[in-house]
C-alpha cells in the first residue's frame, strides 16, 4: 500500500519567526528527523512507496534525501576506501516528491496527488510529525474487513488541563483530567478508500471536510489506540521526544526490536464483507562506493498541478 505524508504546513507553532526554520517534519528526534521515523515505521510493516505532499520548506526534504546518509544509522565496513554498508535504512524505498502548495488544506495537499494513487484500492496516509506504537497490520486488517470509506485513528487526549464540573450555582462538582475523560481525539493515522475524494471538495480538508461527512453516512471506521503515541505540535513536545530518543525510551522505534515484514511480501488483503461497518470516533546487506543511497531507490520530483 502506498503511503500518503502531508508534510507542507507552516508549523508555527514549531517555528522561531526567521524564514529559514525548516518544516515541522524535518525537526530532529535523535540524529534523524520527524518525518524519518513516521517512513521507518510504515516502511517496519512493508509499505515502502510514498508520496510526500510538499509545500513550505520543501527543498530542506528534498536535500536531506537527495544526500542520505545511510552511514549516521546503520553499521559498515571502510574497506579500501570504499563504504560498504550492513544494512540500509531506505535503499528499497520509492518516494515521489510532489509540490502541493505552501498554504494548502491537508484535503486539498490530498486531491494534489491523487494520480499517483491511481490503482491503489486502498492507501495511507499520515501527518508526518505524530509517532506511535500502533499494530498497523492489525489497523488495515480491521478497515480492510470492513466497507467503510475511511479509518482514522482515534487515541485519548494527551493534554495536561483538567476538566471542571460546574454547578449552576458556581461550585465546582469534581476536577477530571482530561486524559480521563471519555473522550478520543484525531490520531493522525488514516487508512483510505478512493471514495474519500469524493467528499473532500477543492481547496478542503480531510478530516473537517471528508471524514466528517463519511461519519454523517456512518462510513468512518475508528480505531481507538490507548498504547504510545506522541504529538509534535510544539518546541516542548519535540524536545521531549529527542530526550527520550537519547535515553534510548523510543517506543515507537518498531523496527529496532522486532521483527520486520520488509523482506517478505505483503499479506494479502482480506475480502470484504457486503454490509458495511459504520462506527464514529468520539535490510539485507550491500555495499556501495559512498555514504548515500541514491543510486539504490527511487526518487521522483513532480510540480503542482
Amino acid at each position: 500500500m502506498k503511503v500518503v505524508l502531508f508534510c507542507g504546513g507552516y508549523g508555527t507553532r514549531m517555528r522561531n519567526g526567521t524564514p529559514g526554520d525548516a518544516p515541522k517534519p524535518m525537526q530532529l528526534v535523535g540524529p534523524r528527523p520527524l518525518i524519518w521515523h513516521v517512513m521507518r515505521y510504515y516502511a517496519h510493516f512493508g509499505h515502502t512507496e510514498f508520496v510526500l505532499c510538499l509545500g513550505y520548506g520543501a527543498h530542506h526534504i528534498k536535500d536531506f534525501f537527495l544526500n542520505y546518509q545511510e552511514t549516521t544509522s546503520n553499521d559498515f565496513v571502510l574497506r579500501g576506501g570504499r563504504v560498504e554498508l550492513l544494512s540500509t535504512d531506505i535503499s528499497d524505498w520509492s518516494i515521489a516528491f510532489v509540490q502541493t502548495g505552501v498554504t494548502s488544506p491537508i484535503g486539498e495537499r490530498l486531491r494534489r496527488v491523487r494520480d499517483h494513487l491511481d490503482g491503489e484500492e486502498m492507501f495511507l496516509a499520515n501527518y508526518a510529525d505524530v509517532l506511535t506504537d500502533a499494530p498497523l497490520p492489525e489497523i488495515v486488517d480491521r478497515f480492510a474487513r470492513s466497507d467503510a470509506g475511511a479509518s482514522m485513528m482515534v487515541v485519548p487526549p494527551s493534554d495536561t488541563f483538567h476538566c471542571i464540573e460546574l454547578g449552576e450555582d458556581g461550585m465546582v462538582g469534581g476536577i477530571t483530567p482530561v486524559s480521563r475523560m471519555p473522550l478520543w481525539v484525531n490520531g493522525g493515522y488514516f487508512v483510505l478508500r478512493q471514495e474519500v475524494f469524493d467528499h473532500i471538495p477543492e481547496g478542503g480538508d480531510l478530516v473537517a471536510d471528508g471524514c466528517a461527512e463519511l461519519a454523517e453516512r456512518g462510513r468512518l471506521l475508528a480505531y481507538p489506540h490507548r498504547g504510545y503515541w506522541r504529538p509534535t505540535d510544539t518546541v516542548k513536545e519535540r524536545v521531549a521526544l529527542d530526550e527520550a530518543y537519547s535515553r534510548g525510551d523510543r517506543p515507537w522505534a518498531l523496527w529496532e526490536r522486532e521483527p520486520s515484514a520488509r523482506s517478505s511480501p505483503e499479506a494479502p488483503v482480506p475480502s470484504r464483507p457486503e454490509a458495511p461497518v459504520p462506527s464514529r470516533p468520539g535490510a539485507s546487506a550491500s555495499s556501495q562506493p559512498g555514504a548515500t543511497a541514491q543510486s539504490r531507490r527511487a526518487l521522483t520530483v513532480v510540480p503542482s498541478t
